[in-house]
């Protein structure tokens, strides 16, 4: 699946970038960006768009670059503490 990386999110990106969400590496970008610097939204929408198997391997990638506060929140609602 790809989707279009919002300047919000990905400042950092070419306008009109395109994220494809089944390599890994875009996928881990995508998830840690939403969580790090998204709003609820941003956040609903990621949720709404990956499998949870997909989603909890990535958040497993990218814990350790997430602030604390975040992760913490992330580990209990996944029950990975």
């Amino acid at each position: 699946m790809e989707i279009i990386a919002k300047p919000r999110l990905f400042w950092f990106l070419k306008e009109g970038s395109r994220l494809d969400l089944n390599k890994p590496s875009e996928l881990d970008l995508y998830v840690q960006q939403v969580l790090t610097r998204g709003g609820s939204q941003d956040v609903k929408e990621l949720l709404r768009i990956l499998e949870p198997e997909s989603f909890r391997s990535s958040f497993a990638r990218v814990k350790p670059f997430v602030p604390l506060d975040v992760r913490s929140f992330w580990e209990d609602f996944l029950g990975n503490r």
